[in-house]
């Protein structure tokens, strides 16, 4: 067999990419949730109950892996990378956490750790894309849009939550940023919605949402680049409108003698409306452009369903098989760089990507690659 991985988390993206390292290599799963581990066992991939925000157990329990995959909830995902690093293993992530992974670049340096974060679809593909592309062309403007969503529309809120819920919610009411004219700016969530058309699903609304991530850093010489959020049209008004009403504060208020988190009360309500049922259908769309200062460029479009034959839902699919790839290629040996290594490094290398997009071909998630 091949290496020996250790997978973090077990939500269905972490189930996904579980069982895609298990067809070469041996995988051990890890998380808190008895009923979330049995849903691997059941598929024949080894588990073991541990509480991954404990520190002692984290670090002993990947003591005998080559690599770690990060999967768990964004509140939870800076320590877990740091603990990950000081254990000097080397890490691919997905855990979209609100911290800077910056911050502990210096220490997989001294502990010659390679970290890759932010590895999904977006940020992650699109990322990459945008460093393979930034080495053949001068990039003016950076525009990228996605969405998961379910393919049955039902009202009131017209989604479901394939991600930890709690980071869905924090889409909704962090700042998002943007570069504008190789300016920094800064908008509320769930701001400047646009209408935009796509031929598989039709009219979608795009909203300014914090994707950009490293890329604010890393892409500093692109003076245009913004990242956006797709939902169904409308549906984005409940949520600012929740969100101006006090429904997502975490500021406690006295109801009855009792103080109550309102966030907390929000959640119990929203949550368990937004589970996928079983074998629900739902897509995954993404569209990137790129232009020149003479407005010619590329574009990649990206749509992707739910898998009936295996029952991998889209957004693992294309979420957890970028991580995969990427897994693939530090555990060969064709990337290894030392430190925190947002996915835009990866695209780089002309063969990085073109492994990675091969990658993903072969799972039957296909980026369509245009001229503009």
């Amino acid at each position: 067999m091949g290496n020996k991985i250790a997978v973090l988390g077990v939500g269905l993206v972490g189930r996904a990419m579980a069982l895609d390292l298990a067809k070469k290599h041996e995988v051990i799963s890890f998380d808190l949730s008895a009923d979330s581990l049995a849903k691997l066992s059941d598929k024949g991939i080894p588990t073991r109950e541990l509480d991954i925000s404990d520190h002692k157990a984290l670090t002993a329990a990947i003591g005998e892996f080559d690599l770690v995959i990060g999967s768990v909830p964004g509140h939870m995902g800076f320590e877990m990378l740091k603990t990950v690093i000081q254990a000097g293993k080397n890490i691919v992530d997905i855990s979209f956490f609100p911290e800077d992974p910056f911050e502990l670049d210096q220490l997989a340096r001294e502990n010659g750790v390679t970290a890759v974060v932010d590895c999904g679809v977006a940020p992650g593909m699109g990322n990459i894309i945008l460093g393979y592309c930034d080495q053949q062309m001068e990039i003016e403007d950076y525009h990228c849009v996605v969405g998961g969503l379910p393919k049955k529309r039902e009202w009131p809120f017209e989604y479901r939550a394939v991600f930890s819920p709690a980071d869905v919610i924090e889409e909704y009411t962090r700042p998002a940023r943007y570069v504008q004219n190789g300016e920094l700016i800064e908008r509320p969530a769930l701001s400047d919605r646009e209408k935009m058309e796509f031929e598989q699903v039709g009219t979608l609304e795009a909203w300014n949402s914090d994707g950009l991530r490293s890329l604010i850093r890393t892409m500093s010489h692109i003076p245009n680049m913004i990242e956006k959020t797709l939902r169904y049209p409308g549906s984005m008004e409940y949520m600012e409108m929740m969100r101006e009403a006090g429904f997502f504060s975490t500021d406690p208020v006295e109801v009855k003698g009792q103080n109550v988190i309102p966030l907390d009360v929000t959640s119990a309500i929203m949550f368990p409306q937004w589970q996928l049922e079983e074998g629900e259908i739902e897509f995954t769309v993404m569209r990137i452009d790129m232009r020149d200062k003479n407005g010619s460029g590329v574009r990649y479009d990206l749509y992707d369903e739910f898998d009936v034959e295996t029952g991998t839902t889209s957004m693992a699919r294309t979420t957890g098989y970028t991580c995969t790839a990427a897994a693939e290629l530090v555990l060969s040996g064709a990337y290894k760089h030392t430190g925190i290594s947002p996915p835009e490094y990866l695209g780089k290398d002309k063969s990085n990507y073109e492994y990675i997009l091969e990658y993903l071909r072969e799972r039957n998630v296909v980026y369509e690659i245009s001229t503009l």
